[in-house]
């Protein structure tokens, strides 16, 4: 047991943070070290504190009473932990035995043989919170199954909890899925896991701890909590393969179900090893045909096949708990295999009163204590019934890790021993009821007689219950502290009798819990089973719940750890303004309980008085009976009724019809939720859980009104008009009284549903209805019913009209109407409610194949009466010889012909025929279909089986988007014949005519095979708001359509899939065809044969109307229509509205409709509503619809009021108009935009400057809220602050630095519009464009190109600008800002040698250019020198356009098309050239320009410095250099930045052609250069040829992996991947790193990890072997390295490699850095550990691998850690001493 107990000081001295010692195991306990005292304490004071004195008087008062009785010295017991169990009982050890003394004579009998004088002591020990360390092995009986996790009885009074988590890797895996799937917290988890399903209350299982700590209380230490797994690979962790033995107990899981048994999971290192359970093995309480994957068992081994890999196992208690018939342990390979669970035999080697000492193999002790002995249950001497020597069969409960030599737990209790509950509980063991239900928690025993007083301890008291006694423990026994107990003095001495209180239970030590305390006594709870619902309670307010919109809730504190919640509408029968005035905390309060959940731990209370003084208690529905009254709270009201709660789960619904005698529109003008409402009950059925309640009183109903009711006569005619028309069924009024009365749809006509349908939908409210016949008077609900069926009028006009029994007689033809059909056949009922059966034995053969015989409710039907009981009033009927049924029944009906039948897979049908209707059969799988399984019944006789006639709940589907998955082709199923299949209907049919080639359609729901009747779901059947298993049949855009039976098929909008509308975005991937979904029917439509449904939760489920919508709402809408102005968003069939383009984002610079495709799920904001027009406009700012809290740029403007004058904002032009812009600012603001207010800067044709859709920003300068008018302006001078005005002539100077716009290019120069001026426009003449040669402007310039220039010239009288474009301009002079008008000779330097220079000759040239163009504009001529018609490319221009700065930069770089380096990666100008002359030439003093005729001189030597410039340029180089891959691809790159691509393809051929053929490197660059080129500039086509040409060329495999790798890059991945699929067929047996680029391509580049997982297989087989090892880390590796992958499966693959080889070191170390990389350091530590456990490696290696682990210690460890290294190095040592027998000193 383990009660609270309290700590001595050496304890918590002992136990103190910084004092903490692990006790050691390398040396026996004496060498470990202790404090040293003082010897002489100051003052003489002894060092004891009292609470040590007081453990020392009672030592030695327990020593003298031990000497007295058993005449032996009492042992030498030093203070131990006193949370030991054993310590509660009695001394558990015998003495050490010393050195210098001999052992004294044995005290005991003659024939008992003394135990040897070196055999070491054992102390019995039982199990503690303390000694209960994790890795503790411990045996456990569920005791309680919560909705997350499992409560397990463990010995001695312990309670231990199995998370839901902790079972099994299976069960974990659904887990995992079902949370993926929710997205919401509304319950769905434990719909999906019923853990009720896994496990049973008795079941035993063998858990590991996993952690013992106490749980967080605000203020105390909180309560001892246990935490557990029982998964295989923990409970089995000790096992090997070669442990496994037959009668010893191992833990497995179910891993899979077959025909006719279970596959085993026992999670044993070795993955081979697995375990089978036949289906007779698995137990008789146990059905195994509902056992799930993933479900635990305590098995017994019966079994083991011949290779060891297979076991069978027996999880059947009534053969692993008979020891009879020797199922238990006697021998074993190591005393690993004795483990809880596991029975042994003993060998008893010593009786002590506090328990029994044996020994196992006689090698293993096992000790069981005080209860598990029997003897406190027994109140018997254990020595009467064992004796020293004896042989004894036992259960081992728990093991002791911490404990050295190895001990175990053992129990000699027959329950457990017999894996069984108590025997008080039950005779048969499984299933059987507890104790507690004999005496319940909570119970008060009058009489409680002390049996025995352990000292220090508690009581063992009988209570009345026989076979079981309780347990008082010292805490428990009074109120206040009680120091020590007597057997024969004392208040509780044996044999006195007292007062006490069931507190607890454990079924495994077979022990009551009890409390004699006066307070727990008088305790009104000690838990929430203890309250009742419907019970009056007290206590106090301990807290109120404060919300935003106030007081929402009371938490009120009834007893000691028991609070409930009063809900905010049950704090007064009146709504309150303040309830936190009348409700304070610590107030006492008096409360009635609503309802009680003790698995939440969850009580509701109500403090309406109405409800607390009321006797009336509606708590259960099998109770109440019609005519019942009883105060009810409103909690919802919807436009057809309100709903009403009263306690516990009842739940009523009061229609609006009941609701007052007057007529109500809306009920929510009359009621409101929480109001408090008397209420009789109407009907109630007790197995739907439903009921019908009314406000009506009975008793009202006026005289007139009720003379009124007597005069009319069934039979007779009356006139009504429509008050109210429901789904089927119409109100009317009568004329000439208020006397409401009822007219069903069915009842218009005699006709099909379809024919009284349609003359329903004629018939309008307030209509006149005439000749009405009055068919009932005492309905119950409704007063009268018409009808005005031609039969039934005419039968009434003919007096034939049955109105009483005894108009009937035998053989009597009469007419009637169907009122209900079961399973006996069809009751037809007449005038005033008389009925008669009409039995299905009656019925024709064809009609008992259709679902409901082929009727419907109200049919018209002639019947004949067959005989007639006036003493039962009863009567029988029999169908006319030509019925409505007959014809029913063989329309469209097909049948089967009379042919033998060969191989008949049931072995017994023998003809075609046999398979009738309802016929129970076999049939094999021939082919899995997503929506069927294709079967055949023998030979050529084909049938099928849709996947909704397979399950019967969605909880029996282990894979939702692929049910079928689970069957497989040859598989046997049962099934059962429901037709014949209607290929063109896709229907079923009834067997009637003859078809050439039957398909049966069956059926194999469990439901339908065991049933006698079938129940076939029809259209008729289905009903709004009732719920469905359906599949997906088909995909639709917009919905998704799905079978909810073969006949019956319906429809599910997108937007009623799920909650989740992330989900909505791709259907085909998240619902495939075939998935199975719960699904709540919205919409019948029998006319039409039309069904709608919806997948999504509460009231989203429900049809959405116009009426419903409000600003504000976020829903899921379906984009039908996309343009460049707005989206147009679905919400329901006829519910839409536009998103217009202020209400797409809230940056308006990233609105952008064309992001949005058509049928798009997206979520909308109810942006505004237009109620008389019915007009909806949507928002998808992230703002609205997902709250996010990026910064809005452009916020949301709801009305003109939100705007005020010198607002800032921006819009989009909605119209452009002569007299100005109208721009949108939001869906109904538009603001108006003046031409003046356009721009600073005139603008000549504005209109040209704006269009429809554009982005405009502007400043508010006018608002007028009355007419909703705004005003705004656009000029920069208003928005920009930094505004400065444009420039005009006045501000330009000489020198200064402008940039432009090339506005017009002529032969002899540009004309440049100067930026931010009033329209300044100068002229660069050609002369002032480059520093080199004039170039043509035609080819380097075009309109509109942005550029830099100078001022060279002003002409203020003429207004004329002259402007330089030379780069030479653009030096160190523009920063230092000199106004200074710069001439030639700034920019061309002087180096003494100018007339013998080219230098000179440029210089010349340039001073005729400057020349011309002073000659003024007029005469400005095209100067064609010499080198006119030189190319552009040989000049150098100015870098003030685009164009001319790539030609002029000397460093070029290419253009980079699908990461292809067009530089070749090669710089051609050198290192030592790269520095410019040009500070060097401006420092040198200027020279007048001179013109003098110098021989040319060649300057191709300076393309080195330069860089190739143009095409003359490059070819000089190429002449030099031809196999130089790099200069050509330099070319081509030059000729592509002039958009001739035709030339750099040429180039590229040229290449080719021209390096050498050795220089294979050199040709694959220019491959690459090539398809890099056909790839970002070419056809597919040209690109194919070049690929084809290239394989031919060069190595086909590298060149395949380079263009997958450059199509990659430039994000063609479907080539890419139809590309790497070629190459692995035709070179997947030649690289390996082929295999693994594709498998990163695919986890990488395309997120697809299932097509990566699937190379691996594929990889092993096509590569060599010595590849696999390396090929198969590098995956594992990949799994951790990409973004996609995932980690646990890189870790399985790594432990299968280490598994096959552990001494490979750097498989070990790649695992350990992947770890460390991904944060698991824990799992790293882990690794490096299991290296040292391998055996065989090496020495030198161990030194390394230590020597690296104490590295990685340092760089991630602590001083902790780091100290671990050294004694796991120290352990490693010694044990590699101890196997070669040497001594080893560490």
């Amino acid at each position: 047991m383990a009660p609270v107990k309290r700590k001595t000081a050496s304890q918590t001295e002992s136990t103190r943070p910084t004092k903490k010692h692990k006790p050691s195991t390398a040396g026996p306990p004496a060498a470990s070290l202790r404090q040293e005292e003082p010897s002489f304490p100051r003052g003489g004071a002894s060092v004891l504190t009292p609470l040590e004195h007081k453990q020392i008087q009672i030592q030695a008062r327990e020593d003298v009473l031990f000497e007295q009785e058993t005449g032996r010295k009492a042992p030498k017991n030093d203070f131990v932990d006193e949370e030991d169990y054993s310590d509660r009982f009695s001394d558990t050890g015998k003495p050490l035995p010393k050195a210098s003394k001999k052992p004294k004579p044995s005290t005991k009998p003659s024939g008992v043989k003394p135990k040897l004088e070196q055999e070491r002591s054992v102390r019995i020990e039982g199990l503690s919170y303390k000694r209960l360390v994790p890795g503790s092995m411990v045996l456990g009986q569920v005791s309680r199954i919560n909705r997350y996790d499992i409560a397990l009885s463990l010995p001695n009074n312990l309670t231990g909890y199995l998370p839901v988590t902790s079972v099994s890797d299976t069960l974990t895996a659904k887990v995992k899925r079902v949370a993926e799937g929710e997205g919401s917290d509304d319950g769905t988890q434990e719909q999906d896991i019923d853990l009720t399903s896994y496990f049973f209350i008795g079941q035993y299982l063998r858990a590991h701890v996993v952690s013992t700590e106490r749980e967080a209380i605000a203020g105390n230490k909180g309560k001892r909590h246990i935490e557990l797994s029982v998964r295989p690979e923990l409970a089995n962790s000790l096992l090997k393969k070669t442990d496994l033995v037959i009668n010893s107990m191992v833990q497995a899981s179910v891993r899979s179900v077959e025909d006719h048994g279970l596959i085993m999971e026992l999670g044993l290192e070795d993955d081979a090893v697995r375990g089978f359970m036949s289906s007779k093995e698995i137990g008789k309480s146990i059905d195994f045909s509902r056992v799930p994957k993933g479900a635990v068992f305590l098995c017994l081994i019966t079994g083991i096949g011949s290779n060891g890999n297979v076991v069978k196992l027996s999880a059947d208690t009534e053969k692993a708990g008979n020891l009879r018939k020797g199922n238990f342990l006697t021998d074993a390979p190591t005393i690993d295999c004795y483990l809880p669970g596991t029975a042994v035999e003993i060998l008893v080697s010593d009786i002590t009163k506090s328990g029994i000492i044996g020994k196992a193999m006689g090698v293993l002790d096992l000790t069981a204590d005080l209860i598990h002995s029997g003897a406190a249950a027994s109140g018997k001497a254990l020595d009467t019934k064992y004796h020293i020597g004896d042989k004894i069969k036992g259960r081992i409960i728990c093991s002791f890790p911490d404990i050295q030599p190895t001990k175990l737990g053992l129990s000699l209790l027959e329950h457990v021993t017999s894996l069984k509950l108590h025997p008080t509980s039950s005779k048969s063991g499984y299933g059987a009821t507890s104790p507690t239900s004999i005496l319940p928690l909570s119970t008060i025993v009058p009489e409680a007689r002390v049996a025995k007083i352990e000292q220090g301890v508690g009581l063992l008291v009988d209570i009345g219950v026989k076979g079981i006694r309780g347990f008082v423990h010292i805490s428990r026994i009074a109120d206040g502290k009680i120091e020590d107990l007597a057997q024969d003095t004392g208040p509780y001495k044996v044999g006195t009798v007292h007062k006490a209180r069931v507190i607890g239970y454990n079924s495994m030590d077979g022990l009551f819990i009890l409390s004699l305390e006066p307070m727990v006594i008088a305790q009104p709870f000690l838990s929430i089973d203890d309250v009742q619902v419907g019970q009056i309670v007290k206590g106090a307010v301990e807290k109120l719940l404060l919300k935003e919109t106030g007081i929402t809730g009371i938490i009120v504190s009834l007893a000691e750890g028991i609070t409930g919640l009063v809900p905010e509408i049950h704090f007064s029968d009146i709504h309150l303004q303040h309830p936190e005035r009348k409700f304070k905390e610590g107030a006492s309060i008096t409360a009635r309980v609503l309802s009680t959940s003790p698995a939440e731990r969850q009580l509701r209370l109500t403090l309406k008085k109405t409800l607390i003084h009321s006797e009336e208690i509606w708590k259960s529905y099998d109770d109440l009976e019609p005519g019942v009254e009883a105060p009810g709270t409103i909690i919802k009201i919807i436009s057809s009724g309100a709903i009403v709660q009263f306690y516990g789960p009842v739940r009523g619904f009061l229609p609006v019809s009941e609701m007052s005698e007057s007529y109500i529109e809306d009920p929510k003008k009359h009621f409101r939720s929480g109001q408090v409402v008397k209420v009789r009950l109407v009907s109630v059925d007790p197995t739907e859980n439903r009921m019908i309640v009314s406000c009506k009183d009975p008793s009202v109903f006026g005289a007139m009104q009720q003379e009124q009711l007597d005069s009319l006569i069934v039979g007779s005619t009356v006139h009504g008009t429509v008050s109210e028309k429901a789904n089927d069924e119409i109100v009317l009024e009568l004329e000439g009284s208020k006397l409401k009365a009822l007219l069903s749809f069915e009842h218009l006509t005699d006709g099909s549903a379809s024919k009284s349908s349609t003359a329903a939908k004629r018939i309008r409210v307030g209509q006149e209805l005439k000749d009405l016949m009055v068919l009932n008077k005492a309905m119950g609900r409704r007063p009268l019913q018409l009808t005005c069926k031609p039969s039934l009028m005419k039968a009434a006009q003919s007096e034939k009209l049955v109105k009483h029994l005894g108009d009937l007689h035998e053989g009597l033809e009469v007419d009637g109407f169907v009122n209900n059909t079961t399973s006996d056949g069809v009751f037809v009922e007449f005038a005033n409610g008389i009925s008669g059966l009409l039995h299905k034995s009656k019925l024709p053969e064809e009609a008992l194949l259709l679902p409901e015989y082929g009727m419907r409710k109200h049919q018209s039907i002639a019947v004949q009466v067959l005989t007639v009981d006036h003493a039962q009033h009863r009567f029988s009927l029999t169908l006319k010889s030509t019925s409505q049924s007959e014809a029913a029944a063989s329309e469209h009906a097909f049948s089967v012909p009379e042919e033998p039948l060969s191989h008949a897979v049931d072995g017994i049908s023998a003809n075609v025929s046999d398979f009738n209707v309802g016929k129970l059969t076999h049939a094999r799988i021939t082919s899995v279909k997503d929506t069927q399984l294709n079967v055949h019944l023998a030979d050529a006789v084909q049938g099928r089986i849709d996947v909704s006639e397979i399950f019967d709940r969605l909880e029996d589907i282990n894979d939702r988007k692929h049910p079928l998955k689970q069957f497989h082709p040859k598989q046997v199923v049962p099934v059962r014949v429901l037709g014949m299949h209607d290929s063109r209907n896709h229907r079923f049919l009834p067997i009637t005519h003859r078809s050439k080639h039957p398909v049966f359609e069956l059926t194999a729901k469990p439901s339908n095979l065991t049933s006698k009747a079938m129940d076939i779901l029809t259209m008729e059947k289905v009903s709004v708001d009732s719920t469905y298993l359906v599949h997906i049949n088909n995909i639709a855009d917009d919905c998704v359509w799905v079978n909810l039976s073969p006949n019956v098929r319906g429809r599910i909008r997108a937007l009623s899939l799920s909650d989740d509308v992330s989900l909505l975005k791709d259907l085909s991937r998240n619902f495939p065809v075939g998935s199975a979904l719960k699904a709540k029917v919205v919409h019948v439509d029998l006319a039409n044969n039309r069904l709608d449904l919806s997948c999504r939760s509460g009231d989203s489920a429900k049809p959405l109307t116009f009426g419903d919508l409000s600003v504000g709402m976020v829903l899921p809408g379906r984009v039908t229509r996309v343009n460049e102005r707005q989206i147009m968003v679905q919400l329901t069939d006829s519910l839409s509205g536009p998103v217009s383009l202020v209400d797409i984002a809230d940056d308006y610079s990233t609105a952008n409709p064309s992001t949005y495709e058509k049928n798009q799920i997206v979520r909308v904001c109810i942006r505004g509503l237009d109620i008389p027009n019915k007009r909806i406009h949507f928002s998808t700012r992230p703002s609205k619809t997902l709250s996010s809290s990026l910064p809005v740029e452009d916020r949301e403007i709801n009305d003109v009021s939100d705007l005020k004058i010198n607002d800032v904002v921006r819009g989009f032009v909605k119209n452009v108009a002569d007299n100005g812009l109208f721009v949108s600012l939001a869906y109904n603001v538009t603001a108006f935009v003046r031409v003046s207010d356009l721009s600073d800067l005139f603008l000549k044709d504005w209109k040209s400057e704006f269009q429809i859709d554009q982005l405009v920003k502007g400043k508010v300068i006018q608002v007028d809220k009355d007419l909703k008018h705004v005003q705004m302006s656009l000029k920069r001078s208003h928005i920009d602050k930094d505004y400065q005005p444009s420039l005009t002539l006045d501000d330009i100077t000489v020198g200064q630095v402008v940039t432009g716009k090339v506005r017009k290019v002529e032969t002899f120069g540009v004309f440049i519009v100067i930026d931010n001026s009033a329209n300044i426009s100068g002229l660069c003449h050609k002369s002032q464009m480059a520093d080199r040669k004039s170039p043509d402007p035609k080819k380097l310039y075009d309109e509109g190109d942005a550029v830099q220039a100078k001022i060279l010239k002003i002409d203020r009288d003429t207004r004329r600008i002259s402007l330089g474009l030379k780069a030479s301009f653009f030096g160190s002079e523009m920063d230092a800002d000199s106004g200074e008008e710069e001439t030639i000779e700034q920019f061309i330097g002087d180096d003494g040698s100018d007339e013998d220079s080219e230098v000179g000759k440029i210089k010349d040239m340039l001073a005729e250019d400057m020349d011309e163009a002073s000659e003024g504009w007029e005469g400005l001529e095209d100067k064609d020198d010499k080198e006119s018609n030189t190319d552009m490319e040989n000049t150098e221009e100015g870098g003030v356009s685009v164009r001319a700065a790539l030609r002029e930069d000397g460093n070029m770089q290419g253009l980079a098309a699908g990461g292809f380096d067009w530089t070749g990666g090669i710089s051609l100008t050198n290192a030592g050239d790269s520095s410019s002359d040009t500070d060097a030439q401006a420092s040198q003093p200027k020279r007048k320009k001179r013109r003098k005729a110098e021989p040319q001189i060649d300057l191709t030597g300076n393309l080195d410095a330069h860089g190739p410039q143009s095409v003359a340029d490059f070819e000089r180089l190429l002449l030099g250099r031809p196999n130089e891959s790099g200069l050509w691809v330099r070319y081509m790159a030059f000729q592509l930045e002039l958009s001739e691509v035709d030339k750099a393809r040429e180039i590229a051929e040229r290449a080719l052609r021209t390096i050498h053929i050795r220089e294979q490197d050199e040709k694959l660059n220019m491959w690459m250069a090539l398809l890099n080129l056909e790839n970002a500039y070419g056809t597919d086509e040209a690109l194919d040829n070049a690929f084809a040409r290239a394989c031919q060329y060069c190595d086909s495999l590298d060149i395949h992996m380079r263009l997958a790798s450059t199509l990659i890059q430039s994000g063609k991945h479907e080539k890419a991947e139809a590309l790497y699929n070629k190459v692995l067929s035709k070179h997947g047996s030649e690289s390996d790193t082929l295999w693994l680029n594709v498998a990163t391509f695919y986890l990488t580049t395309l997120n697809q990890p299932s097509k990566g997982h699937g190379l691996l297989p594929r990889a092993l087989q096509s590569l060599p072997k010595h590849t696999h090892l390396q090929l198969t880390s590098h995956f594992a590796a990949l799994e951790f390295k990409s973004p996609n992958g995932d980690a646990e499966r890189g870790r399985t693959m790594f432990e299968g490699i280490l598994g096959s080889f552990p001494k490979r070191l750097d498989i070990w170390s790649i695992l350990i850095d992947l770890e460390t990389n991904r944060g698991g350091k824990d799992r790293a530590r882990g690794l490096f550990e299991r290296v040292t456990k391998v055996k065989g490696i090496k020495a030198g290696k161990m030194k390394k691998w230590f020597e690296k682990w104490e590295k990685w210690e340092k760089a991630n460890g602590d001083e902790r850690s780091q100290g671990r290294v050294g004694k796991v190095a120290e352990a490693y040592v010694r044990r590699v001493a101890e196997e070669k027998g040497k001594e080893v000193e560490v």
